[in-house]
């Protein structure tokens, strides 16, 4: 079956025909690095994630690029309020976020480049668009001349004559209130690059046309980000990018927000959730579940709630595969996922339809084990494995299995020390042939929120 992704500007779902054979490009909208990242900016990051994930599984060469604004408004802002330079502030949080989708098992990008770091690139492509006549310089800003492109705005499906086209501080001398900048005048005190057209930094639109334009040429096939971008950022990408003279994205993929309150969550409104101050109190595999299984072009609606039925439909799938690799040691994944599975991802990375084969996989391996069919039980995890590997989810990969330094997984080492002492206990009063003391012991931990479960290899025990 043929992969189908819903293309922003199309407003359609369209069967995905890549531009090489065998091959994807993704450019993804990446953090701007102004603070440290909630979990309204990690849901994209993992949206995309899982949409490579899939194209891999699928055979295909995935080239994967996300960027990093390191200057802007906010950026420079922040410095001037805590007296610290620019650069400072945007690398701390730069690694803040990367701390942030590696803890969430995401993969690295393939590359992930920083505005700053091409200055030359922006100016050269400048340079061609005042040439072709789509943009002009005024007092020291570079300028987009919006009525020069025709096809502006068809992203967003918007009417030029409505246009409020955002503008900041010192955008003086525009031709049209409507045109947007490239690149701002420098002022004093801010950071600033030397160009043909005066000392300035640039704006935040032009850098991705022209690092999508270094790094993935002049066409490409997806270009994603959060439904918050669509206007201006990425309608404003196209029109430098296709004036250059780019084709530039084949597709448009939008990822949904996570709200409060039906808020969109944002460090401007005061409503955010740190992902640092999430991963202290949830498992960070529990965690990649609640914000990469919802559909991703559907809205997460915040609630503590939410993430507790998250734990425990993840936990009934760890269940069932520490149940196996007991009986049977460690299963290999399958070479294929479920027929019922690849059907749902190629729709659009139905992730809530896949998910539902993966809880069905589960409920029947956990038959197969109380009906001690062990091959079967074996063959179910086999699928199981290959399924979650495609949505980072599989607790058997090294990343999560491997020993990691996270304080829920220390935390659970700790845990389960306390619990084997008191399980010890309880098998020591079992032998010796008290029972009403090694029940007592149970119910005490069952009233802890404990599950207690008596196997052929020694007592298992799990959150309830």
């Amino acid at each position: 079956m043929t992969i189908r992704l819903y293309d922003t500007s199309a407003r359609q779902i369209r069967d995905f025909t890549p531009l090489v054979p065998g091959c994807v490009s993704i450019y993804l909208c990446g953090a701007t690095v102004q603070a440290a990242p909630h979990i309204g900016h990690i849901r994209s990051g993992l949206n995309f994630d899982i949409m490579r994930r899939w194209f891999e599984h699928r055979g295909y060469d995935v080239t994967f690029v996300r960027n990093v604004t390191d200057i802007d408004d906010k950026i420079i802002k922040k410095a001037d309020e805590q007296g610290r330079p620019w650069w400072s502030i945007g690398y701390e949080n730069e690694v803040a976020f990367n701390t942030a989708y590696d803890a969430l098992g995401c993969l690295r990008p393939t590359y992930e480049p920083r505005a700053t770091g091409h200055i030359p690139e922006m100016i050269e492509m400048m340079r061609g668009l005042i040439e072709r006549g789509h943009a002009y310089a005024a007092d020291g800003n570079v300028y987009f001349d919006v009525k020069s492109f025709p096809e502006y705005l068809q992203l967003s499906n918007q009417e030029l004559d409505n246009l409020r086209q955002p503008s900041g501080e010192g955008e003086t001398g525009k031709r049209d209130p409507r045109d947007f900048a490239m690149w701002k005048a420098a002022r004093e005190g801010e950071p600033s690059w030397e160009t043909p057209w005066g000392r300035g930094r640039p704006g935040w639109h032009l850098e991705c046309s022209a690092m999508a334009h270094k790094y993935l040429g002049d066409a490409f096939d997806i270009h994603g980000g959060g439904i918050d971008l669509i206007f201006p950022h990425h309608e404003n990408e196209i029109a430098q990018a296709k004036a250059y003279g780019d084709d530039f994205a084949a597709y448009w993929s939008h990822n949904a927000w996570v709200t409060i309150s039906g808020e969109k969550m944002a460090k401007s409104l005061g409503n955010s959730v740190l992902v640092s101050e999430m991963l202290k109190r949830w498992r960070p595999i529990v965690l990649r579940y609640y914000l990469g299984t919802p559909h991703y072009r559907s809205m997460i609606e915040y609630s503590e709630e939410a993430l507790h039925e998250a734990e425990s439909a993840f936990a009934r799938i760890e269940g069932f595969v520490q149940r196996v690799v007991e009986k049977a040691g460690i299963v290999e994944p399958a070479d294929e996922v479920p027929l019922a599975f690849a059907e749902a991802m190629d729709d659009d990375l139905g992730v809530p339809q896949a998910l539902a084969i993966v809880h069905t996989t589960v409920r029947q391996g956990n038959s197969a084990l109380t009906a001690d069919d062990k091959e079967s039980a074996v063959a179910r995890l086999a699928e199981l494995r290959a399924m979650l590997g495609v949505l980072g989810l599989d607790p058997l990969d090294e990343r999560w299995s491997g020993g990691g330094t996270d304080r829920g997984e220390d935390l659970h080492g700790v845990v389960d020390s306390l619990v084997r002492l008191v399980l010890d206990q309880r098998q020591a009063a079992r032998s010796r042939k008290d029972y009403a003391t090694a029940d007592a012991i149970r119910d005490q931990l069952q009233q802890s929120g404990l599950a207690i479960e008596d196997t052929p290899s020694g007592p298992r025990w799990s959150l309830s």
